[in-house]
């Protein structure tokens, strides 16, 4: 197996929030030359890319993804130059740039929908989801935003109902109109002339709604506190045939442009649907999100192990994987699973094959914060509170000063950091057995380590409870993964594997040289990378 020959196919993802990684005005709000300010940092931990959720012209109703101008920069954010300035800083570094592509949906003072509100007989109309009420009255169907609630909000002035698969303020765009499609299809040039080199695509499978308007059945399983968007099954509003010719034709967009432009899609989808998104000739999303590692039930051995099988098999010949631990509409990573896991999970993560995803903060074991509900921001978590994003929004932990080094002391942050959190990434970077070091050094290990990098994976029996073990291989070089995820210390045989191996990574980061296979010790909570042949720690 040879080294890739895209970045993307093993390129390491780092997610940034912009209102949360870093202010440089002194406003409590992150901005653009907040992530200018931290390039440097981006470049020490070595990441591939930087994916950057909106930073658009927006009321703000969804925080960036109500967008009213997808072509610019919102004043909170900056300005356009500051953006270029971001780019070409980050190009110099040799790290990548993905925007958020908001397909779905535009913000409710977006020019396109005040004039498609302002007259049935609008020329802008027909580029939004428009329906009269039922023949009894009320909604014309049964349709139920994800967000909670109805799908569907009355316009007084023009005596119709218009659809949001999200909040009420974020009205769908007709994707069956062409000249919604080519005006959508600009936006994605207009950032590609630009520079950028490629787009995560929010919300892709919600694009094409049924033509009829039919009633979405009910969800038997559903039960009270589960998300109001499983309240449903959501045949008739998601993943849709239509959304594959959309793709396609993005792909071609998107391969128009020299540089290995890269788009990934937001698809929360069973494997089966999920595949599809490759397209019939990999000429569809370069990497359909995989959010496997987000939404396990459980986080065994077993359970890990069957997931990556399920998943390695269901990969079109030739597709390249993806994988994602957290993002900005989950709970984060050490929140879900402590200290000690999120280390392992992280090894996990970055020994994989394909491309990994990481999201700010978790790379130093950041928690979750407390918001108390007079300062919930988030829509879903106003209409939801059980759901609230808020908590895996909040600023990033720079230091240790007030406010984390996100902001001037004397400011109020957009969201309160969580008190009992002390992590941060001065303190970390100069602690060699700390989060930020293990993942660092992971990170690095993975572009210096073929096996790694692009080899092939083969999971390993071990016969031992809480195990999850597998062998990276490219050419001559192979690695051993080991992940003890029970609450005992286990004494594993590998003899098969070779007499001896040298140990290049431990989560615990006080472990290296030679170790024997015949009877290879692992802690619990430890998670063990072991050359087999050919690499030096």
């Amino acid at each position: 197996m040879s080294r890739p020959t895209f970045w993307w196919e093993s390129g390491v993802v780092y997610q940034i929030y912009p209102r949360s990684f870093m202010d440089a005005n002194g406003d409590g709000v992150g901005d653009l030359p907040g992530v200018v300010s931290k390039l440097d940092y981006l470049r020490w931990l070595r990441v591939d890319a930087v994916w950057l959720s909106p930073f658009y012209p927006s009321p703000m109703a969804d925080f960036g993804y109500d967008i009213a101008d997808h072509c610019g920069v919102d004043p909170l954010f900056g300005e356009l130059a500051d953006f270029d300035e971001l780019l070409e800083g980050a190009h110099r570094r040799e790290i990548r740039v993905i925007l958020d592509y908001v397909p779905n949906h535009t913000s409710d003072e977006h020019p396109w929908f005040v004039e498609a509100r302002s007259s049935r007989q609008s020329p802008k109309r027909a580029w939004y989801i428009w329906a009269d009420p039922a023949p009894g009255g009320g909604p014309p169907n049964n349709w139920e935003s994800i967000f909670g609630g109805g799908s569907w909000t009355w316009d007084e002035a023009t005596r119709q109902y218009y659809m949001h698969t999200f909040d009420t303020r974020q009205p769908d765009l007709n994707w069956r109109n062409p000249e919604v499609r080519e005006a959508m299809y600009g936006v994605l040039r207009f950032w590609l002339d630009r520079g950028v080199d490629g787009f995560r695509i929010d919300a892709l499978s919600s694009l094409f709604k049924d033509e009829g308007l039919r009633d979405n059945p009910p969800n038997p399983d559903w039960r009270a506190g589960d998300p109001a968007s499983q309240r449903q099954h959501r045949v008739y509003t998601d993943d849709q045939t239509e959304v594959l010719d959309v793709v396609r034709r993005m792909r071609s967009i998107a391969d128009e442009y020299e540089g290995d432009r890269v788009l990934i899609g937001e698809l929360y989808l069973p494997l089966g649907r999920l595949m599809r998104y490759y397209g019939t000739e990999l000429d569809g999303l370069h990497l359909p999100f995989n959010f496997g590692l987000v939404q396990i039930p459980e986080w065994s051995a077993g359970a890990l192990e069957s997931l990556v099988e399920e998943y390695e098999a269901a990969l079109p010949e030739g597709a390249s994987p993806n994988w994602v631990l957290g993002n900005h509409d989950n709970p984060r990573l050490a929140t879900r699973l402590g200290q000690a896991g999120t280390r392992v999970a992280q090894m996990l993560l970055l020994t994989l094959r394909g491309s990994p995803t990481c999201y700010y903060g978790d790379e130093i074991g950041m928690m979750d914060a407390e918001i108390p509900p007079e300062m919930t921001r988030d829509p879903q978590g106003i209409h939801t509170p059980e759901y609230n994003r808020d908590p895996a929004r909040t600023p990033m932990r720079w230091d240790d000063s007030p406010n984390a080094g996100f902001c001037p002391p004397d400011v109020e942050p957009w969201l309160p950091l969580p008190e009992s959190d002390s992590a941060n990434v001065r303190a970390q970077s100069q602690d060699p057995r700390s989060t930020l070091s293990l993942v660092r050094r992971l990170i690095h290990l993975r572009h210096q380590t073929p096996a790694l990098e692009a080899g092939s994976y083969h999971p390993l029996n071990v016969g031992a409870d809480g195990i999850f073990a597998y062998v990276r291989e490219c050419g001559g070089q192979r690695v051993l993964a080991i992940f003890n995820l029970g609450p005992e210390a286990a004494t594993l045989d590998l003899s098969r594997s070779g007499p001896s191996g040298e140990v290049l990574c431990s989560t615990h980061l006080d472990r290296d040289g030679e170790v024997g296979l015949n009877s290879l010790g692992v802690r619990p909570d430890e998670g063990l990378l072991v050359s087999l042949s050919g690499i030096s720690a």
